[in-house]
């Protein structure tokens, strides 16, 4: 039969590695998170935008970056983009911590290219009479999307948007492929220091399960207590 030793994960050396792995991995959710909606919803409004240039640019962005794997983006940030920036700023990213910095820039252009999808999707569930309503009383584009148009879609949107913030509790895991000393990283290292699989990974799988099932408890309860409804 099977042994167990919980003691490993409930105190000592490894109890505080798994502990250092969850808050980073959170960190980098709050972080990617914080920096990837503003990102989407100018994406969304480019891609709404009269001006071709900017729909062109912004549809490109989001084809290119949702036909790559998040593994190759991670990567990509962590390995290439570094060479590309001028030998100051390569320096000062390489003294801090530069594989959390990089895993945070890969999930936010990832993330950000789907939540944009998602925001203009609400956009133009907004009755277009709406948009002609705004333009009659003399405000632009922007003015318009922001107080008429936005308010309204970006609360129809909150439901995907909290899916997306899912996808993004379960990505911050490809983090470990780079180095970042997340959760999957410290269970990883625990595994390899002790051969207690069953402990290491049943703390990690716990941790991603329960704040999912927090992130989609949240969604149900958002949708019970504001239902969108159709106008």
């Amino acid at each position: 039969m099977p042994s167990f030793d919980f003691s490993l994960i409930l105190s000592g050396q490894y109890h505080d590695m798994l502990l250092a792995g969850l808050r980073l991995s959170l960190q980098l959710l709050a972080f990617s998170l914080l920096l990837s909606l503003p990102l989407a919803i100018v994406v969304a409004l480019m891609r709404m935008s009269p001006s071709a240039p900017l729909r062109a640019l912004a549809a490109t962005y989001v084809e290119v970056v949702r036909s790559i794997p998040l593994l190759a983006h991670m990567l990509f940030w962590y390995f290439a983009a570094p060479e590309l920036l001028p030998e100051a700023a390569r320096e000062w990213l390489y003294a801090g911590p530069v594989e959390a910095i990089c895993a945070v820039m890969a999930l936010v252009t990832y993330t950000a290219a789907y939540m944009a999808e998602d925001i203009r999707s609400g956009i133009r569930a907004i009755p277009a009479v709406q948009m002609e309503a705004g333009r009659a009383l003399g405000l632009g584009f922007l003015p318009t999307m922001r107080h008429v148009i936005l308010p309204q879609a970006l609360r129809a949107t909150v439901p995907p948007l909290i899916s997306q913030t899912l996808n993004l509790w379960k990505n911050t895991s490809i983090a470990t492929v780079i180095g970042a000393a997340e959760m999957m990283y410290q269970a990883a290292q625990m595994e390899s220091d002790t051969f207690r699989s069953f402990e290491a990974f049943g703390f990690a799988s716990l941790a991603y399960l329960s704040l999912s099932l927090a992130i989609t408890g949240l969604a149900a309860w958002f949708q019970h207590r504001f239902p969108v409804r159709t106008m």
